[in-house]
């Protein structure tokens, strides 16, 4: 074992060990989402907030449509981290091939499913026809791209159940230089308007997958498969696929929530529309601080499972939930203040950067629930608690179902209801998503 590539997080202090692999994370999934923020800047400023709807109105159906991969890349990180924190190594390198066999069959069913469907999906959802053109495009280019991002997914996923966050980081930097470069390039130079974004995006894609592959190859052991660890085994994808489905469920069914919304937001009209993309993108940013605490979270609870150290995890929730509360105070305080600031670095347009304001200073009072939705559902995920991923789903789709129309239909209300619906569904979810941690069924899964 080459101790710098993998690292075990079953002994030290909790604390320290989730900082210390948060930080990495947390720098490159901001990478990440500094250059979907830059697509989203480049087309509200050099194409026009119609171009930025388009984008926006195809956000929550590509997450659809990514949702399985995404689900299937965390059922093989939590299958690799148990099995690599019991020490057992032959299994690990069985998880890794059988995991990537799995992810790619349906990565790209996906993705033929997504482009195929684009049209008639987004005409079902009210788009408003003066996108509608452009927002198929971005979502077909996007689909096209699935292979290429569940590549990625699916080598950082098993990088990081190894305990190396850092590796990662270092091609998702890569990749949003060249994003940069190229949005740029295609939208300002050759003037491909949604295409070139949506194409830039992909190729950066395709460079950071390549780049973890090659790493992973060259240094970590357990990518070096032995030839009697290649075939197939029915009996690890279907562990991974147990609990890599459960996930892309709840991941589907939050997406479906979020489509949902979509159709309230698209009855609006194409500002509130542009509004809702620009506050979508900075709710992104906000989350990455929960997201990267969350994937440290997972890791830990799978190896600290796998080794039996049930008391481990519970520090390590602790540590997390504190936390969540720093992290909310600091990052709200900014969106209740500076609302028209942040919204306008995306949209000039003044009625737009009214609605996003106000939205904003509205979501922003409910971040505490959604870093501990992070929390609670990654110690679940990391301990093998495939079926909560589902509660989790159903309970995100029925506060977007069963909060948006109501809320938009009361009068004083009106628009606003768009967003006080997503901050009662963060509230919803976390309340149930702690409760169920604190049930304690989860110390009871894990490997055999």
């Amino acid at each position: 074992m080459e101790k710098k590539a993998v690292y075990s997080m079953t002994d030290g202090s909790p604390a320290k060990l989730l900082i210390k692999f948060t930080i990495p994370m947390l720098i490159g999934n901001l990478f990440q989402q500094f250059y979907n923020m830059v697509d989203s800047i480049v087309v509200g400023r050099f194409v026009g907030s119609n171009a930025l709807a388009a984008v926006g109105a195809t956000g929550s159906l590509n997450f659809l449509f990514f949702a399985m991969s995404f689900g299937i890349s965390a059922g093989v990180g939590v299958v690799v981290s148990q099995y690599f924190g019991a020490e057992r190594m032959d299994m690990v390198e069985k998880s890794i091939i059988n995991g990537m066999y799995l992810l790619a069959a349906v990565s790209a069913l996906m993705g033929v499913i997504g482009i195929a469907s684009a049209r008639w999906v987004l005409a079902a959802l009210d788009t408003p026809e003066i996108i509608l053109d452009d927002a198929v495009v971005y979502m077909r280019v996007s689909c096209a791209g699935i292979l290429a991002i569940a590549a990625y997914n699916g080598v950082a996923s098993v990088l990081r159940a190894l305990g190396d966050s850092k590796t990662p980081l270092y091609f998702m930097v890569v990749a949003c230089f060249i994003n940069i470069g190229l949005d740029l390039l295609f939208v300002i130079g050759f003037e491909w308007s949604v295409f070139g974004v949506a194409l830039a995006t992909v190729i950066a894609q395709m460079v950071a997958a390549v780049g973890a592959f090659a790493y992973a190859l060259y240094k970590i052991p357990y990518f070096h498969i032995k030839k009697e660890n290649r075939p197939l085994r029915q009996d690890i994808i279907s562990r991974c696929f147990t609990l890599g489905l459960p996930i892309a469920l709840q991941n589907a069914l939050i997406a479906f929530s979020c489509i949902f919304l979509q159709k309230v937001v698209n009855g609006f009209g194409e500002s509130v529309v542009a509004a809702n993309t620009a506050l979508g993108r900075i709710e992104q940013l906000v989350q990455q601080p929960y997201n990267s605490l969350g994937a440290a979270i997972t890791t830990y609870t799978g190896q600290n499972i796998g080794a039996g150290k049930i008391d481990r995890v519970k520090q390590g929730y602790k540590a997390a939930f504190w936390s969540v509360v720093v992290f909310s105070i600091v990052m709200a305080v900014p969106c209740q203040l500076f609302g028209e600031q942040i919204v306008g670095i995306f949209v000039t347009e003044p009625e737009v950067v009214e609605i996003g304001a106000k939205g904003l200073s509205i979501t922003s009072l409910f971040y505490f629930f959604l870093g501990m939705i992070y929390v609670a559902r990654s110690v679940l995920n990391g301990a093998g608690d495939a079926a909560f991923a589902m509660i989790n789903g159903l309970m995100e789709v029925a506060g977007r179902v069963g909060f948006a129309v109501p809320l938009t239909k009361i009068p004083f209300i009106g628009v606003w209801g768009i967003f006080f619906t997503t901050g009662f569904t963060w509230a919803l979810t976390g309340i149930v998503s702690m409760a169920r941690y604190h049930k304690g069924k989860w110390a009871f899964k894990g490997i055999s």
